[in-house]
């Protein structure tokens, strides 16, 4: 019987070893990629002077910084290391509020195919380059609000002792009382069904043009339907993300190895896709970003060659 219970231990502990390394190696390519595609995008002037650009660069930085911690925090919970708590609370702040970013930012560029497509006279005037400054820093403060909501609960249920002691850290830290996860779903599902709705009643505006239109024009409401479609299966899939925590915690207490494979399923399935789906919709759809990304790799080739 302990041998029995010894190998399955041992079996469980290889799996979750091939599991992180996993993981290591997707979070590398996806941060390569974006950076990559961050680059480029700083390289020609028509990229960072352009509305849509410019919100697609926002969403990358902030994917990247998610993937980075996100991945830290998981090799330091796999290797048990502590932090004090109110070092986590600070990174941990940071991740909630760049984790809601980038769904905000995509119902910000899912607006601003919704303006190209329905409203093009009004399109330079609105999506200008000083309008998608002020644009970003309101997506900021928006995303912000979830924060300060499970914040202000943790401060005022937390006592000052808890601050100086040393954990493991995780975002389940701030729940300390089932109500505390509650109000930290309800919050969340508020702000995923407003941009829901946002997203439908664009696609639903597009749609309408794109029945009517004709040539270029038909051309053009074509690719921003399917380009909001895309942002609404973005949006989906961080939507069921806030599942996920339910869904691991019942497993938790059914079977601790089906567990670690849901919590996996769900990290790379829910997680760390809807983070690689940017690069794709712009860095490969886009005509004018893949083609300079195909320049850049072709000249970093060449004069990598040359030298």
């Amino acid at each position: 019987m302990a041998d029995n219970t010894s190998l399955a231990g041992e079996f469980l502990q290889r799996q979750i070893n091939e599991q992180v390394l996993i993981v290591q190696v997707l979070v590398i390519i996806f941060l390569c990629i974006n950076l990559l595609l961050i680059i480029i995008f700083f390289q020609k002037e028509h990229f960072y002077t352009t509305a849509r650009y410019i919100l697609f660069a926002v969403a990358l930085v902030a994917d990247s910084f998610v993937l980075f911690i996100s991945d830290v925090l998981l090799i330091f919970s796999y290797f048990r290391f502590t932090m004090q708590i109110w070092l986590c609370v600070i990174i941990s702040v940071l991740i909630l509020m760049y984790s809601v970013v980038t769904p905000v930012t995509l119902t910000a560029m899912t607006l601003e195919r919704y303006v190209a497509v329905c409203m093009p006279l009004r399109h330079g005037e609105i999506c200008s380059t000083r309008s998608t400054v002020h644009c970003i820093l309101i997506i900021h403060g928006i995303s912000s609000l979830p924060c300060i909501v499970i914040l202000s609960m943790f401060f005022v249920s937390a006592s000052l002792t808890l601050y100086k002691k040393s954990k493991i850290c995780s975002l389940e830290m701030f729940s300390l009382y089932l109500w505390h996860d509650h109000v930290r779903s309800a919050v969340q599902l508020l702000f995923f069904l407003i941009m829901c709705i946002i997203i439908v009643f664009s696609y639903v505006k597009i749609m309408k043009v794109a029945k009517t239109a004709s040539g270029e024009d038909k051309q053009s409401s074509n690719k921003g339907l399917k380009t909001v479609a895309l942002h609404g299966f973005q949006l989906l899939l961080c939507l069921i993300q806030l599942l996920c925590p339910f869904v691991e915690s019942w497993m938790f207490h059914i079977d601790f190895r089906l567990f670690v494979q849901v919590r996996y399923f769900n990290y790379v399935t829910f997680y760390l896709a809807p983070r690689c789906l940017n690069p794709l919709i712009y860095g490969l759809r886009d005509e004018a970003f893949s083609q300079a990304m195909k320049n850049y790799v072709c000249i970093s080739s060449f004069k990598r060659n040359a030298s």
